[in-house]
């Protein structure tokens, strides 16, 4: 048997390996009851870290950014609600439940949803179907929690072919925000500066000037300090001020 030399022994990470692991596309909504005004607050976002664990009972996992509302709304209420998207769907619902927070808006709003017996919100617009389940058991992960749910509910709403995660990056070319479980930022190799490109800080869309923005009339050799000051990033929406010089 031939023996590996040091360079082979060397422990190889590739994260773009990661990238091979199949995922969807779903939105995870969730409640907190509001005491102090008598009614529920409701909230919802993006997640692809979502799998069926177990046959009887019928058991999902949902890994959840302990940084997000919706994190904070099924810890509150220990309940949630899966809504699987449909391929078509257009990025600006994606866009609203994956790149806004619900801090800053109301996500329901203008978006059809209905209601689980828990009273639960679950997304009606482009999707395939819902499940509703109450939470049995959480797993620190680290940057997110693993929450463990009994699936109580489970219904099709359309026929159609389910949004995946390779879809949405190989054929919408789109990111993912920061607090998404397969963020990466992009990084410049070591001693070499890039001084004229800009990273995204919400979903690491990298402008480069020799590119330009082709898509949004921002012609290729255009410098990131001549861009529009209404010019938003192609990817996520994020403005001007989200990107910061890439180093």
């Amino acid at each position: 048997m031939k023996k590996k030399t040091e360079e082979e022994r060397k422990t190889v990470f590739d994260p773009k390996a990661l990238y091979k692991i199949g995922y969807g596309l779903y939105i995870i909504t969730s409640k907190e009851e509001d005491k102090s005004r008598a009614r529920a607050r409701y909230n919802g976002q993006i997640a692809n870290a979502v799998m069926q664990v177990s046959a009887q009972p019928v058991i999902i996992a949902v890994g959840i950014n302990k940084q997000n509302l919706t994190h904070q709304f099924i810890t509150s209420s220990g309940h949630f609600a899966i809504s699987v998207l449909e391929q078509e769907t257009p990025f600006p619902l994606i866009q609203r439940f994956g790149f806004k927070s619900g801090r800053d808006i109301d996500k329901l709003a203008g978006v059809g949803y209905g209601w689980t017996a828990e009273q639960v919100p679950y997304i009606t617009d482009h999707s395939l179907a819902y499940m509703a389940a109450t939470t049995i058991g959480t797993a620190d992960a680290g940057t997110h929690t693993l929450f463990l749910g009994e699936v109580t509910e489970a219904s099709i709403l359309k026929e159609g072919v389910p949004m995946t995660y390779d879809y949405y990056h190989r054929v919408l070319r789109r990111g993912v925000p920061s607090t998404a479980p397969t963020f990466q930022f992009t990084e410049e190799k070591k001693g070499v500066q890039s001084v004229d490109k800009y990273i995204c800080t919400v979903c690491g869309y990298i402008y480069d000037p020799e590119a330009g923005d082709p898509e949004n009339n921002i012609a290729p050799g255009t410098p990131f300090n001549e861009l529009p000051d209404d010019w938003v990033c192609p990817v996520c929406g994020a403005g001007k001020d989200m990107f910061n010089k890439g180093i």
